[in-house]
């Protein structure tokens, strides 16, 4: 008669398996809170960071412009425009805020800033370095108070 070959154990066999699982399940758990991060994220309002964000390239715009010596008028007005446009939208942006005077404040002398460059635009580079100086300081009041 044939003998049967004997049984031998795997080796690791369960320990492997559960392994498996484990690293299944981490894997899950990670895209699980990353889906989940992402819709939380979805929800929230980003008006008020677009808002910051499109302003301080503006003004970022125009520094540059005193640096490379590039301060006409059709390098520098659009970006004064720009800020002038999107200094209309910090009190919809900050509802929370819209009450507080001293938001008011600064944001009315802002737009009071821009007003004055847009009437009268600066033509040369010390002029335009002037013009962001103010709005640097303007919104350097702001987010004294309120960042």
């Amino acid at each position: 008669m044939s003998n049967p070959s004997p049984v031998t154990p795997t080796r690791g066999g369960n320990a492997s398996r559960y392994l498996f699982v484990f690293l299944l399940g981490l894997v899950l758990g990670v895209v699980a809170v990353v889906m989940g991060m992402r819709a939380w994220d979805a929800r929230r309002d980003h008006f008020h960071g677009s808002v910051m964000q499109v302003q301080q390239w503006h003004l970022k715009q125009l520094d540059q412009a005193v640096t490379r010596n590039r301060c006409s008028a059709t390098d520098t007005l659009p970006h004064l425009k720009s800020l002038r446009v999107m200094a209309d939208d910090l009190e919809p942006a900050f509802p929370d805020l819209a009450d507080d005077q001293r938001f008011a404040d600064a944001a009315s002398k802002l737009r009071e800033t821009l007003d004055a460059a847009l009437a009268s635009p600066p033509m040369q580079c010390q002029g335009v370095g002037v013009v962001a100086q103010k709005v640097g300081e303007a919104c350097k009041a702001c987010h004294q108070d309120f960042r």
